[in-house]
């Protein structure tokens, strides 16, 4: 079972504090007057004067939870006046309780009850800083963490406006090819892609737009985006995956390589009457995940990322957002052209896996 942070609760951590550090007080100051000598008289004057310090703070700090949400200027000149008004009223108490108990008919005059006042001061002085430092961390830990939520649910947007721009590209994509073969009355095949479609975004849409998903689901998201596309170019599309076990299991972005296959489709399939193969290829290396995506497309234009890119607005645009927002600079995006022709992609992120669920 995990132990709730002390502070959660902060009622019940001030009143922890408080009584811990009266107690202390009293003990302090009874072992002081037993060390010199002082008899059981003294030990019921400390308890008188804890009992004392322990209710004038327990009032200084109901005016304190006002004051810590007023100017500065306001809270510090009211918080000093309250120390003093309370110092004084500590020390009239002491001043008594020490006529009474402890030396009875003294009287403290000029510089003794000036001296009396000073330590009050200081001792009420001290509970009050460290009463503001305390509340000030803990204000300050409240923001910290509200600006992480922020910042959190401001990254989730950015990642779910990056991701909801791949599916209605797709969709139109696969659409327009499935009115295609309608007008050509390819109506079986019109109606296995569209049987397909529906299975692919079943899939996808099942999955959190912000979401990360293993290596092997992307793969098989692929798989379904694929079958779609074999549809249309049958044996010019020639897919081949090449994931390494150890590598299956870490995790990604959702739909992050679609697009990847979906250029190498439109730039390097399309273009060429034979088509092209696609490889994607998934190997761990330590602490890292080495993703590549290599088509034998007409790749020596230099112009092809470009083109991919700017096309629809998407594409490799999209992905190097989308992993800037998950990642970071603790990932590597590379795009190169192949020496003997074809295009690749490559993609480097930290290892990681769905963390085990903790036990309750």
């Amino acid at each position: 079972m995990q132990q709730q942070p002390f502070f959660d609760d902060k009622n019940r951590a001030f009143w922890y504090l408080q009584s811990a550090g009266w107690a202390g007080y009293f003990v302090l100051r009874t072992l002081g007057g037993i060390a010199n000598g002082m008899g059981f008289s003294f030990v019921i004057h400390t308890l008188l004067l804890t009992a004392a310090g322990y209710s004038l703070t327990l009032l200084m700090a109901a005016a304190y939870r006002r004051l810590i949400k007023l100017k500065p200027i306001i809270t510090w000149a009211t918080s000093i006046f309250i120390v003093l008004i309370s110092s004084a009223a500590f020390s009239a108490i002491e001043t008594w309780s020490h006529a009474t108990f402890v030396n009875p008919g003294l009287r403290p005059e000029g510089l003794a009850f000036l001296g009396a006042i000073l330590l009050s001061f200081s001792l009420l002085g001290f509970w009050s800083a460290l009463y503001y430092g305390i509340n000030y961390y803990l204000l300050l830990e409240e923001q910290t963490d509200r600006l992480l939520r922020l910042e959190h649910q401001a990254s989730a947007a950015q990642l779910a406006m990056l991701r909801y721009q791949l599916n209605p590209h797709f969709l139109f994509n696969t659409l327009n090819s499935i009115s295609t073969l309608v007008l050509l009355k390819q109506t079986d095949r019109a109606n296995a892609m569209l049987s397909r479609l529906s299975s692919f975004l079943r899939y996808t849409l099942v999955n959190e737009p912000t979401g990360q998903v293993t290596v092997e689901q992307e793969v098989e998201t692929l798989k379904l985006y694929l079958e779609i596309e074999k549809m249309r170019f049958e044996d010019r599309l020639r897919p081949q995956f090449n994931i390494e076990p150890g590598a299956a299991q870490a995790r990604l972005p959702s739909l992050l390589l679609q697009p990847l296959v979906e250029n190498a489709i439109k730039y390097a399939v399309t273009p060429k009457e034979e088509g092209a193969d696609i490889i994607i290829d998934a190997r761990r290396a330590g602490d890292r995940v080495l993703i590549t995506v290599v088509d034998t497309g007409p790749g020596s234009d230099a112009l092809y990322t470009v083109r991919a890119a700017q096309s629809t607005g998407v594409g490799l645009a999209n992905i190097r957002d989308r992993l800037a927002q998950a990642y970071g600079a603790d990932h590597r995006f590379e795009t190169q052209t192949n020496i003997n022709g074809g295009f690749s992609v490559i993609i480097e992120i930290p290892y990681a896996v769905e963390p085990a669920e903790e036990p309750k």
